[in-house]
C-alpha cells in the first residue's frame, strides 16, 4: 500500500510503569531519588577517580568510564518518565520517540563491549602481570573506550533503520515509560515480523557475544586465581566478584528481553526498570563497597572538601541568605 495513503502518527502515548492516579505522586518521589542517587554515585566515582593520582590506572580509569556510561543509561528515559508522572496524559512526538530507541542502544550497546573491555584489563592484570602497564597502555585504553561508542553506535544506527521507515498510522500507544524497541515496531501498520526478527538477531547478536566473550575472559581468569593463594590472587578475587556482578545485573535483563523475546509485557517492563534505573545505582555501591582503594580516596576526598568547619560556614551562609 502507497505510504501517501497512511494518516501518519506524529506522537505516540505512553502507558508508563503504572495506570494508578494514587500511585504517581509516590513513584516520582521513589524514581527521582533513585535518579539523583544514580548522578549523585556515578558522578563521586568520576571525581574519585580523576583527583587522585593512585587511582589513574587502566583500571579506574574504564571504571570512569563505565560510570558515565550508566549516568547516559539512567538519563535517556528517567526525566520524561518523572515528568509524566505529574500530568495525565503521557505523550512523546515521535521524532523525541525516535531519539530514545538511539539513545538507549547507543548507551547500551556501547556499555556492553565496555565490560568486555574490563574484563580484558583483568585478564591482562591477573594472567599477563609483568607486561599489563604495557598492554594497558593510556593509549589502549582510550582506544578501548572509543570502541565501545563506536560499536554502541553502528548497533543504534543498524537498529533505527529498521523503524525509521516504517509506516505508522494507527495504533500509538506504547506499554512501557519509554520507546522500547520492540515494542513501537509492532504498532507499525504493515507486517512488522520480518523486521522484528532482525531487531531480535541484532540485538541478541551483540547482548549474546559480548556476554560469551565475558564468560571466557572471567572462566580463564578464575582457573588462573584459583591455582594461586597469595595475598595479591585474594584482592583479585574480590574485584572479579565485583565485576562478575555487575555483568550479570546487566546482561540478565537485555538478554532476557531481547533473546526471549516471548515474554510478557509487564515483565519486559519490569526488566525495562531494572536496567535503566537499578543497574546504574547498584555499580556504585557494588564497586565502592568493596574496593578499598576507592573507598580509601573517597574518604581523602571527603577530607578535603566537606570538611566540618566548612560545612558549617556554608550551612551558615545559606540560613543568612535566606533570612535577608
Amino acid at each position: 500500500m502507497n505510504e501517501s495513503n497512511y494518516s501518519r502518527v506524529t506522537e505516540f502515548v505512553l502507558l508508563g510503569l503504572s495506570s494508578s492516579k494514587e500511585l504517581q505522586p509516590f513513584l516520582f518521589l521513589i524514581f527521582s531519588l533513585l535518579y539523583l542517587a544514580i548522578l549523585l554515585g556515578n558522578f563521586l566515582i568520576i571525581l574519585t577517580v580523576t583527583s587522585d593520582s593512585r587511582l589513574h590506572t587502566p583500571m579506574y580509569f574504564l571504571l570512569a568510564n563505565l560510570s558515565f556510561i550508566d549516568m547516559c543509561v539512567a538519563s535517556f528515559a528517567t526525566p520524561k518518565m518523572l515528568a509524566d508522572f505529574l500530568v495525565e496524559r503521557k505523550t512523546i512526538s515521535f521524532e523525541a520517540c525516535l531519539a530514545q530507541i538511539f539513545f538507549v542502544h547507543l548507551f547500551t550497546g556501547g556499555e556492553m563491549v565496555l565490560l568486555v573491555s574490563m574484563a580484558y584489563d583483568r585478564y591482562v592484570a591477573i594472567c599477563k602481570p609483568l607486561h599489563y602497564m604495557t598492554i594497558m597502555s593510556r593509549r589502549v585504553c582510550i582506544i578501548l573506550v572509543c570502541i565501545s561508542w563506536f560499536v554502541g553506535f553502528i548497533h543504534t544506527t543498524s537498529q533505527l533503520a529498521f523503524t525509521v521507515n516504517l509506516p505508522f498510522c494507527g495504533p500509538n500507544k506504547v506499554d512501557s515509560f519509554f520507546c522500547d524497541l520492540p515494542l513501537v515496531t509492532k504498532l507499525a501498520c504493515i507486517d512488522t515480523y520480518v523486521v522484528s526478527l532482525l531487531i531480535v538477531a541484532d540485538s541478541g547478536f551483540l547482548s549474546m557475544s559480548s556476554f560469551l566473550l565475558l564468560v571466557v575472559s572471567y572462566t580463564v581468569i578464575l582457573i588462573t586465581v584459583r591455582n594461586r593463594s597469595s595475598a595479591s590472587m585474594a584482592k583479585a578475587r574480590s574485584t572479579l566478584t565485583a565485576h562478575i556482578t555487575v555483568v550479570v545485573l546487566f546482561f540478565g535483563p537485555c538478554i532476557f528481553i531481547y533473546v526471549w523475546p516471548f515474554s510478557s509485557y509487564s515483565v519486559d517492563k519490569v526488566l525495562a526498570v531494572f536496567y535503566t534505573i537499578f543497574t546504574p545505582i547498584l555499580n556504585p555501591v557494588i564497586y565502592t563497597l568493596r574496593n578499598k582503594e576507592v573507598k580509601a580516596a573517597m574518604s581523602k576526598l571527603r577530607g578535603r572538601y566537606l570538611k566540618p568547619g566548612q560545612v558549617s560556614a556554608l550551612i551558615r551562609n545559606v540560613l543568612f541568605l535566606e533570612t535577608k
